[in-house]
């Protein structure tokens, strides 16, 4: 297993793990579960947070297309199979 980690400038913490037979992005985004929206388009994962009236926009580019996306108590978690 290889993990990376990136923080950004509100110091959320997004962590890549990569294993095996697949490849995880998990990132603390902080919001409530309904408040997320995550589309993945081709090889590119487009996340979206409301915040009251503020709302923030993320893109993560993906290894590969056939992803899953599950979220709970604001991780977002997208592995992508190998």
């Amino acid at each position: 297993m290889s993990i990376k980690q990136l923080a950004g400038g509100d110091e959320r913490i997004v962590r890549r793990y990569e294993y095996e037979d697949s490849w995880v992005l998990a990132a603390d985004v902080g919001v409530a579960d309904e408040d997320l929206d995550v589309d993945i388009v081709g090889t590119t994962a487009i996340v979206v947070a409301e915040t009251g009236e503020e709302v923030s926009e993320a893109e993560f580019e993906l290894p590969g297309s056939d992803a899953s996306v599950a979220t709970n108590n604001g991780v977002l978690t997208i592995t992508v199979e190998k």
